[in-house]
């Protein structure tokens, strides 16, 4: 591991026997988000938007300065960043407010490669309302191409949500060029950046989605935080709060109500404060060490995985176009058992569906083992798995 930034992950640095390869699931939490959320802990811990005394106003500071953190990471407006507890909370949010619009005549476009968590919620709101999911298709290198989205997009899509980069096979999907047919038809887009948001940069006027969604937990932040971006226009004019309750009004009577500001009409209650707090300090430090210089890094490791991995295992998927997500099989072997023997030699991985079963079923696979990687992830790192894959190979033979 590289001192400088393993001085950065203490867990990592108190044990520099383990090797931790399970980026995808969750990565490590950097020192700096350790911090700031024990600062809040031990020096600011009032709740937020409620009090005038000093301990509120300074908490209310911080939580609100994460919120600047996270919209300028994304070049996003700060009322267009919502705090949520993760990827699954946000896109079940967009799934529960955006399909009352849908009927039977409309269909929304998903895609082969998505997380459960962007699949699920929209067969409980089809069944509901009645509309139909269509998937776009892969490649023969199980890559999304516009081409893909151009056989199964139609004047009846209103939604395309897609992942930015599969957490099974790693593979970056041609973000603009999808949203651009999506916007061509009319039909909102949604961008789940959940393997993204680590290791490329992230910008969504560029990008032009209406939704991204990500988590701080993949990205070295804290667990139990998450963002939902949305354009001013559409959080307005097309989303309705999921969540009801305290802060998220603006006044309330014992007929009705009405909202509070945005972004605050989509944060019900107290939120995750210490998270925020802890997710806007792990985005500064990613700012800091650069997110460019950090995937080269990880770029560097990807290669040697790639070269001294294919001859001992199966590779799932191509090796263009991808981050640092490598799933594989052996013949013969289990997934667990690999992890198994692998955690004998403090090598972490991740074995199974990694919550995309159908992916798996249609590339005729039962699980598969996964690593991943992190910026703090070496060479030395990929030769102890191959160390560890060699015993597997030898004690299954």
């Amino acid at each position: 591991m590289d001192k400088e930034i393993i001085k950065n992950f203490t867990l990592l640095k108190t044990n520099q026997s383990l090797v931790y390869l399970d980026n995808a699931a969750t990565t490590q939490t950097c020192v700096a988000a350790l911090k700031a959320m024990d600062d809040y802990y031990t020096k600011s811990r009032a709740n937020i938007h409620r009090g005038v005394y000093n301990l509120s106003i300074r908490a209310t500071e911080q939580y609100e300065a994460a919120r600047d953190q996270v919209a300028s990471y994304i070049n996003a407006d700060r009322e267009e960043i919502i705090f949520t507890s993760g990827t699954t909370h946000s896109l079940n949010q967009l799934a529960y407010s955006l399909s009352p619009r849908l009927s039977h005549r409309d269909n929304i476009v998903l895609t082969r490669l998505e997380h459960h968590a962007n699949i699920v919620p929209w067969q409980q709101m089809a069944k509901h309302y009645g509309f139909t999911i269509r998937y776009a298709e892969l490649n023969k290198d199980g890559e999304l191409n516009a081409n893909s989205f151009q056989k199964v997009i139609n004047a009846n899509t209103k939604i395309v949500s897609f992942t930015l980069v599969s957490n099974v096979l790693g593979t970056v999907a041609p973000g603009q060029e999808i949203i651009k047919l999506a916007q061509a038809s009319k039909a909102v887009t949604i961008v789940d950046a959940a393997q993204a948001a680590a290791h490329i940069t992230l910008d969504v006027k560029k990008l032009n989605c209406d939704f991204l969604v990500f988590s701080g937990h993949k990205m070295y932040g804290p667990t139990g935080i998450g963002v939902l971006y949305g354009k001013k226009i559409f959080l307005e004019e097309h989303l309705e709060p999921f969540l009801f309750g305290g802060e998220m009004v603006q006044s309330v009577s014992y007929e009705n109500a009405t909202w509070a500001e945005l972004p605050y009409k989509f944060e019900a209650g107290t939120p995750n404060i210490a998270g925020a707090i802890g997710l806007g300090a792990a985005v500064g430090w990613i700012k800091k060490a650069g997110i460019k210089k950090m995937a080269t890094q990880e770029e560097k490791v990807i290669s040697y995985a790639f070269k001294k991995l294919t001859p001992l295992v199966k590779i799932v998927g191509t090796r263009k176009n991808r981050i640092g997500i490598i799933s594989f099989t052996i013949p013969g072997i289990h997934p667990h058992d690999i992890a198994e023997v692998l955690n004998q030699n403090q090598v972490c991985i991740r074995t199974g569906y990694h919550c995309a079963e159908p992916l798996h079923h249609h590339l005729g696979l039962n699980g598969t083992a996964r690593l991943s990687i992190g910026v703090y992830n070496t060479t030395k790192d990929i030769d102890a798995l191959v160390v560890g894959i060699k015993k597997v190979k030898k004690l299954f033979a």
